[in-house]
């Protein structure tokens, strides 16, 4: 009797089932992390900058402060200090006293759409109420082409998307670690110059083809190479220790979590939980961050995302490099040998 195809169904069949099984908690984890992230975005103690003597806003920002929890001040201790503060990002908007007896609004769009016009919304509501004039003014809007202001999120998503892609099909293809430091090093070069090429045709394609950002091309070339070499240095480190089963891991971090937590569709504030600090250290958040800073505010504030983005990059490296010295040198050679868990480098490369 052959027993052949029952002994290969006993050898692949517990593997299969412990993939599907990833799989499906997974594809659980996306579905919750998504819809338990946007199915109803709230704003919470979104910023707004007021100078600490300008007794008339803040009276007003109390006043709405004592009724809900959608807009949380920031004193200032002079009109410049608030201004440095909408414009480094650090709030979406300032109230001041202005003419007639009313109250200006100074909002900057391009931090984040939805912020501010939650904050017209609820400071609209209120100075209605009260009959106090109120006038808007948007310091720094996002450009006519994205009234939403979501390309930045799309972009990195396409950028991050990429990184963790190239990174898979090096791993399914030459294997997840390489043999040795040198090979590593070919490989971490290799994505190098594919983060270049695919930075470049992102910011082509927000630049001369959808006419976007036509004149920040170079800008979003040099943010995109960053965002898609940090991707692909983060995934090649943990698909290197870990083999293939290494990608699910990566996908979690980058995509189930890192996408609705990287404050793009919504700003942060208007998200659950532990995603709303998020932006500030997984990589698509950073590169929204980044990107932002960068096309609307003069690189103000980027300071911290470039940086954060770096760091992932070197860690996602040496962890590459620690792999091969580990993983690689104690990989069995020649034919016929094979070894339990995570496969390495089959050629070395």
């Amino acid at each position: 009797m052959d027993n052949g195809p029952r002994g290969t169904a006993r050898d692949w069949a517990p593997r299969s089932i412990g993939l599907l099984v990833g799989t499906l908690v997974l594809a659980t984890a996306f579905i919750a992390a998504y819809v338990g992230a946007l199915h109803k975005p709230t704003p919470r103690d979104v910023p707004i900058g007021v100078v600490a003597s300008d007794q008339r806003a803040r009276a007003t920002l109390d006043a709405v402060r004592d009724q809900t929890n959608i807009l949380k001040p920031i004193g200032y201790d002079d009109p410049a200090a608030a201004e440095h503060g909408l414009l480094s990002r650090a709030v979406y908007a300032v109230l001041s006293t202005g003419p007639d007896n009313g109250l200006l609004l100074t909002v900057a769009s391009a931090s984040g759409p939805s912020a501010t016009s939650a904050i017209k919304e609820v400071l609209g509501t209120a100075t209605t109420r009260t009959g106090t004039p109120l006038q808007i003014v948007d310091e720094v809007p996002v450009t006519a082409a994205d009234p939403r202001g979501v390309v930045p999120f799309y972009l990195n998503v396409g950028y991050v998307l990429g990184g963790y892609l190239a990174s898979t099909v090096l791993g399914i293809s030459a294997g997840t670690t390489p043999r040795t430091a040198r090979r590593a090093g070919l490989r971490i070069a290799a994505l190098a110059v594919y983060s270049v090429l695919l930075g470049i045709a992102g910011a082509v394609v927000v630049g001369p083809v959808l006419d976007i950002w036509h004149h920040d091309v170079p800008t979003i070339a040099a943010i995109g190479a960053l965002a898609v070499f940090a991707a692909a240095m983060f995934a090649s480190a943990i698909q290197g220790w870990l083999g293939v089963a290494g990608t699910a891991l990566v996908i979690l971090l980058l995509v189930v979590l890192g996408n609705p937590g990287s404050g793009g569709i919504y700003a942060p504030e208007f998200l659950p939980g532990v995603l709303r600090g998020m932006h500030r250290w997984n990589i698509p958040g950073l590169a929204n961050d980044l990107t932002k800073a960068a096309v609307y505010f003069d690189w103000r504030s980027a300071g911290w995302p470039a940086f954060a983005l770096g760091i992932w990059t070197v860690v996602g490296a040496l962890g590459l490099v620690s792999a091969s010295l580990v993983r690689g040198r104690a990989a069995p050679s020649g034919p016929g040998k094979t070894r339990s868990g995570p496969s390495p480098d089959r050629d070395g490369g």
